[in-house]
């Protein structure tokens, strides 16, 4: 793409240059309408950014405008760099989920470590210390050189940058499928802490104040990246250039240096330089205080020799922030960032015509109405089509996978890589810095405390995209529950969430209608479940081999620890508990894990999901739990009772389970119905427990030897010694990145 940007508004038309910065014919005339004459290359560079599906969500906003986003918790919802919801005690906390899909295709290390780097900007602009690091990934399966290192390469960048800002990684899910092949999604979720009185967001209020730029130079690295982000990424093609690189260490002194800067009353307003870099910052700050911003491009601060204006507005370099501060008191503010080694330069200032301004050699080369750009982009209203696969699933009669070995098919669904351990993953994680982690990696939740108190958050991501391709409506209300079973198995109350939506080519119509239907059953149960979304992103144009990705909505939630006594683990605590299940089982197979390693394929329907009995299990469930009536609690997921049953043994205890059960093995041990989680008690509280959790079955016991019984019918179809099926578990992807 060329940065000539001296090019003639004329030959930007008759060219069609601007559809090379990813404009339509439409775009371009109504850009024309709005500005009343023909835009030059700088102007039609910064309108391709904004109105960029990454950017403008042109497709997606009609949808997204469904989500419940208001409950007495949420103290800010979606609209700034993350979403903010009360803890009590005056604190909150600070939330949200970013894709990075495009660039992890492409530079899976730096694509990673970027993603990780921009979602903690975006935590710590609102004015919170980041306390902890999520991720949710999907890739290939792991039978092909290249998804491997693509999964390797991802967990490296995740890792080095995470653990060199010093932020744990608490938490997160990995998911495998054909339907990632070369295409992973790469979902990073940070959660940060703040009081009330210290929440800040991106404006700039007041001509005069000034225009601080802060961090890191800008470089040529990352131009086009919101453009590149918003269509379909050809891996074969050299898109390096797109993608920005970080450097963790200047992120962790522009933390410090935000977070004391944001304690000043100088400050107007902040935000980061994300995605379209400082033209997005810019445009959206003044837009949302009915202002404009003039800016000086030579005062710019630059790591490359010769940038011009558009390479400086579009560039995606990372480690940077944009500040107004009040006019006469921008030194105190420069000098916090000196202290903490970080460059910071007054560049421009607040104006009083709603105008993005740039001056450049003391010309102005930019001005555009900052409405036009922020707020004025035109909606994607796209055609939905029912797709064609779906009645027929409907259709089918819900059938049994053949199963001639249970004992053997557990341990080939322990061994699936959606099921097998993460430990090789998370090892390479810093997951205890800060202090603050109670259970890390491998939980249902992650459990962080709040330091100076006696509470603590329950963090998770979840999402089962089979569920989601074979009925999106009722894959999308799953979903939404399975997050808040893995917040209330933890003994946590469920407050809110933040979504990152991931798709294919939405101007398929079939694509466009998984959206559509997913984001009713996501809207449907975030009302059921009370769990309003108070942030979130949007990732389109996700293809593989010139086909969709499963759709996938990805779902990070969090729950309340009232006290820390409520902290409840997955794993059996002692012998002697009782085991419970609380739910009904159904043969209910379509997109679970049995059907796929029986038919290598995915069809028929969802399991069924009643809202309301979710909602009551779930209270139930946290009753028991907060009155001290449960030992350990799990959800079940995939791999339905006998996949859950084996993990809960999983601990360093020495502890198994002996289980007797009534009906079809099958059904019973690899169902993936919902609803369900599997717990522990103490014998002398099983008739309080029983009171409480209406649906709760005693099926067996905790016992003090690591060896998993299960009878069926009178008959033993389970017998195995629970540390090798732990080894099983745990050697499962180290094997496979091997071969």
């Amino acid at each position: 793409m060329t940065t000539n940007y001296q090019i003639q508004p004329e030959q930007i038309e008759q060219d069609k240059i601007y559809k090379e910065l990813g404009l339509t014919d439409k775009e371009y005339e109504l850009i024309k309408e709005k500005l009343d004459r023909r835009p030059n290359f700088v102007e039609i560079g910064l309108f391709s950014a904004m109105w960029s599906e990454h950017c403008s969500y042109k497709t997606s906003k009609p949808l997204l405008r469904k989500f419940p986003t208001k409950a007495p918790q949420v103290l800010m919802g979606p609209g700034e760099g993350a979403g903010v919801v009360d803890i009590g005690d005056n604190l909150a906390v600070v939330f949200k989920i970013e894709s990075h899909n495009s660039p992890s295709a492409v530079e899976p290390f730096e694509g990673a470590a970027t993603g990780v780097g921009g979602i903690i900007r975006d935590v710590f602009s609102i004015g919170a210390k980041p306390i902890a690091a999520l991720n949710s990934l999907r890739f290939g399966n792991l039978d092909n050189a290249k998804d491997k290192e693509l999964f390797s390469e991802v967990i490296r960048g995740i890792a080095y940058y995470g653990n060199e800002i010093g932020v744990p990684t608490v938490g997160g899910e990995v998911q495998f499928d054909a339907s990632y092949h070369e295409k992973p999604l790469v979902n990073a979720m940070v959660v940060g802490l703040l009081k009330h009185d210290e929440i800040r967001k991106g404006l700039a209020d007041g001509p005069g104040n000034i225009v601080l730029y802060a961090g890191a130079p800008t470089g040529r690295d990352g131009i086009g990246g919101a453009a590149f982000s918003s269509s379909e990424v050809d891996v074969e093609e050299d898109n390096k250039s797109a993608v920005a690189i970080g450097d963790p260490q200047v992120e962790t002194r522009l933390i410090a240096a935000c977070l004391e800067a944001c304690k000043s009353d100088a400050l107007i307003g902040i935000q980061d330089m994300g995605a379209a870099g400082l033209t997005s910052s810019s445009s959206e700050m003044a837009a949302k205080s009915g202002t404009g911003i003039e800016m000086n491009m030579d005062l710019v601060p630059t790591r490359e020799e010769n940038m011009n204006a558009y390479e400086l507005m579009l560039s995606e370099s990372q480690e940077r922030m944009l500040l107004v501060v009040q006019q006469g008191r921008e030194k105190e503010i420069i000098d916090i960032f000196e202290k903490h080694d970080i460059p910071a330069i007054a560049i421009g200032q607040v104006i009083e015509e709603k105008t993005l301004r740039l001056i450049e050699k003391g010309e102005v080369v930019c001005e555009l109405p900052v409405e036009a750009l922020a707020d004025e982009v035109p909606t994607n209203h796209l055609p939905s089509k029912e797709a064609a696969y779906y009645k027929e699933f409907q259709a089918q009669e819900g059938t049994v996978p053949a199963v001639d070995s249970h004992a053997e098919t557990l341990k080939k669904l322990l061994q699936q890589p959606t099921i097998a351990s993460k430990e090789w993953a998370y090892s390479q994680f810093d997951t205890e810095a800060g202090g603050n982690t109670v259970f890390g990696p491998g939980s249902d939740a992650a459990v962080v405390r709040i330091e100076g108190t006696n509470k603590a958050i329950a963090i998770t991501t979840d999402c089962n995209s089979r569920y989601i391709y074979v009925d999106p409506e009722v894959g999308g209300k799953i979903a939404i529950a399975e997050a808040a079973r893995n917040i209330v198995a933890s003994g946590a109350k469920p407050l809110a969430l933040t979504d990152g939506l991931n798709y294919g080519d939405p101007t398929n119509p079939e694509v466009f209608w998984q959206l559509e239907k997913s984001v009713d059953g996501l809207v449907a149960a975030c009302e059921a479940l009370e769990t309003p979304v108070v942030s979130g992103n949007v990732s389109l144009y996700n293809q593989s081999q010139g086909k969709p990705i499963f759709p996938t909505p990805i779902i990070g939630m969090v729950g309340l620890f009232e006290s820390m006594e409520h902290i409840t683990p997955s794993q059996f605590q002692r012998a002697g508990d009782a085991v419970y299940l609380i739910g009904e089982t159904y043969a209910e197979f379509g997109g679970s894990e049995l059907q796929n390693i029986t038919d290598g394929a995915y069809s028929g329907k969802a399991p069924a999901l009643d809202l309301k009995t979710e909602a009551k299990r779930q209270k139930q469930l946290l009753k028991a739990i907060q009155s001290g009536l449960v030992q350990s609690a799990h959800d079940l997921a995939e791999g339905g009772l006998g996949v859950a049953l084996a993990e809960s043994t999983f601990s360093d205890k020495k502890l198994g389970a002996s289980v007797e059960l009534s009906g079809d093995a099958t059904v019973l041990l690899f169902s993936e119905s919902q609803s369900r989680f599997l717990v522990s008690v103490k014998p002398e509280d099983k008739e309080k427990f029983a009171a409480i959790v209406e649906t709760a079955q005693e099926i067996g016991t905790v016992e003090d030897k690591p060896v998993l019984q299960v009878k069926v019918n009178g008959d033993l179809v389970v017998e195995e010694d629970s540390e090798k099926l732990n080894t099983l578990w745990k050697e499962a992807i180290p094997s496979l990145l091997k071969s």
